[in-house]
């Protein structure tokens, strides 16, 4: 690559630095969420001093104030397609495929996020970005008027295509250029307060999801949260209220451990906003609200299967308690699965790297090399997402009411074909990374 050209991890840095500015304006709310999940973050690292070590060794510390997921809702292949190219200039590719229709959310999904270390390291922004499956709408007649709609919009400006293109052809973009792309590409998730229907078209197109609504009947796929990750969502989430936002019912995902995994998240309600329909009827629309992580560590297919299996069980025994009952019910479930990091490397339940502090004994084994104190495994941060929790983020943002449109299977081949690309395996890339640091060191597994 040119040395004239911006890197992709700059840009990718710009860019999610400008689409936090932008929500911030547009929802300030969001602000004051972002100063909530500072305030747990210092007050969990001043209280833990060998957490914060770990983290300032690892690198996990220079992104955690940066750190954000969004999430994006689109309508038609192309422009799915599109966000594939969009997102590669700025090194975010598709990882994971995540079916979201079996909880009777109507759209199937991937993540583009960056892959390799240095970029996690220098910007780990991703955008969680579902595809709406007009399929699963039972009603042929709106399936069409929908499929009519979505075809008459452009999501993207003239100079982002174009400038999409240009870093294709010659492998990069100029400072000039990085600027105007970042800019350009920002209109694409902006929110618009005119709706592209008239009122009777939302309404009926709302009755059957409202995710769908949210989908077709806007300009664009404005972001609908963007989420600050937290070392500490329990408390996070006690403190919401005390700064005005009302916290969903339950946390999603795993209980609290002493050794986190996957990944935990929370949100306040979506807003009720003010929306203007063709024909100037008014009303509302209810879609964009803020979210809370805590990621841990990524697990092995082993480490996944236990997981999944007591998460089944915890799903039955937890439905209609508060989050305290919830949270207490799951603990008790989730008591099989270990909870130290030695069990969980020993065990093969979840995936680390390693670095070395001392000369290494060329005969020694991993573990008798970590046991002499001459190399560390640091647990490996999971990157990616969780269907389950997803869906439960999306459907407590949407009323949760029951859905008109069918709860149809994973159909990964059709998602691939919309995107134009395979989507990459995550567990691949955790087992690739964690191989690489043992080969570094000459070390096996």
């Amino acid at each position: 690559m040119s040395s004239n050209f911006v890197t992709a991890d700059e840009i990718r840095d710009r860019f999610a630095s400008a689409m936090s500015a932008m929500y911030q304006a547009e929802v300030p709310q969001y602000g004051t969420l972002l100063s909530l999940v500072e305030q747990v973050n210092r007050q969990t690292l001043e209280a833990d001093p060998a957490l914060a070590k770990r983290l300032e060794a690892s690198g996990e510390h220079a992104r955690l104030g940066v750190e954000r997921h969004g999430a994006i809702r689109v309508g038609t292949a192309e422009e799915l397609a599109t966000l594939r190219r969009l997102f590669a200039v700025m090194g975010m590719f598709p990882v994971g495929y995540y079916d979201l229709s079996e909880a009777g959310v109507p759209v199937h999904s991937t993540a583009f996020r960056p892959v390799t270390d240095e970029a996690l390291a220098r910007n780990p922004f991703r955008l969680f970005t579902s595809l709406l499956r007009l399929e699963l709408i039972e009603d042929v007649e709106l399936r069409t008027l929908a499929s009519e709609i979505l075809a008459k919009r452009d999501i993207f400006t003239p100079g982002v295509r174009e400038l999409i293109a240009t870093c294709e052809q010659q492998g990069g973009l100029t400072e000039d250029q990085a600027k105007r792309f970042v800019a350009e590409a920002l209109e694409t998730f902006r929110w618009h307060q005119d709706a592209t229907v008239d009122r009777a078209t939302y309404e009926r197109l709302h009755s059957a999801h409202r995710l769908i609504a949210d989908v077709v009947c806007f300009r664009g796929p404005h972001i609908n949260h963007l989420t600050p990750r937290t070392l500490d969502i329990d408390e996070a989430q006690r403190r919401m209220p005390e700064h005005g936002m009302t916290p969903k019912a339950v946390i999603e995902g795993p209980p609290r451990r002493a050794c986190p995994i996957l990944l935990r998240q929370t949100s306040f309600k979506a807003l009720e906003e003010t929306t203007r329909f063709v024909g100037d009827a008014e009303g509302s629309h209810t879609a964009r609200f803020g979210e809370i992580e805590q990621r841990g560590v990524a697990l092995t297919p082993k480490g996944r299967a236990l997981y999944d299996r007591l998460l089944g069980e915890a799903r039955k025994a937890t439905q209609g308690l508060d989050n305290a009952a919830h949270q207490a019910r799951l603990a008790e479930i989730f008591a099989d699965f270990p909870d130290d990091e030695t069990t969980l490397r020993r065990e093969g339940l979840a995936y680390f790297v390693y670095r070395a502090l001392d000369e290494l004994d060329s005969d020694a084994s991993v573990e008798a090399q970590i046991a002499a104190g001459k190399v560390v495994a640091e647990p490996l941060t999971y990157e990616d997402f969780l269907p389950v929790s997803a869906a439960g983020i999306f459907q407590s943002n949407l009323g949760g009411e029951e859905s008109a449109v069918g709860q149809g299977n994973a159909n990964r081949d059709a998602f691939e074909a919309a995107l134009g690309a395979s989507v990459r395996d995550e567990l691949e890339l955790y087992a690739r990374r964690e191989h690489e640091s043992l080969a570094a060191l000459g070390l096996k597994r």
